[in-house]
């Protein structure tokens, strides 16, 4: 997935995916009415990825005032996920990507020579084009970050 890319066009869009409470649902629920922020990260609870969900959840009411919606994708179970969200009072969904297809589909390409998912931040116009596509494995602050950048840079 690269900028200019309408993720509708993919053929992962539709993919089953898991909610933290194990309800089913898709990435496509998410994207196409409104901006959203899409971040893949490797594993619920590990340091950088504890930093990167704290920073969306404070910086939250940036992206809800402009209109978007922010939505975490790893491949956690979602037992994970839940425990996840519970301790550190994440404010929005985490979607379970069990054996990484939707990560897969998307094109996120791993981290350290691919021995670790990668971590990766789209975000989507509500159109669903994407607007950016932000990699960087340790930088998670950096992720946010650009994510705000780009949601206010979209057109009212």
């Amino acid at each position: 997935m690269k900028q200019g890319d309408r993720i509708q066009d993919l053929p992962g869009f539709n993919l089953p995916v898991k909610t933290a409470d194990g309800t089913a649902t898709t990435l496509a629920s998410y994207i196409g009415t409104k901006p959203c922020v899409v971040f893949f990260y490797p594993k619920a609870g590990t340091t950088v990825c504890t930093k990167e969900a704290c920073k969306f959840r404070d910086e939250y009411s940036v992206f809800t005032s402009a209109g978007a919606e922010v939505v975490g994708v790893s491949s956690d179970k979602p037992d994970a996920l839940a425990e996840f969200v519970k301790s550190q009072r994440l404010n929005f969904p985490l979607l379970s990507d069990e054996g990484s297809k939707l990560r897969k589909a998307l094109k996120v390409k791993g981290d350290l020579f691919g021995l670790m998912p990668g971590r990766v931040t789209y975000v989507f116009d509500k159109t669903g084009t994407c607007v950016l596509s932000f990699h960087s494995a340790l930088n998670a602050q950096k992720h946010v970050n650009e994510a705000i950048a780009a949601i206010k840079a979209l057109p009212a």
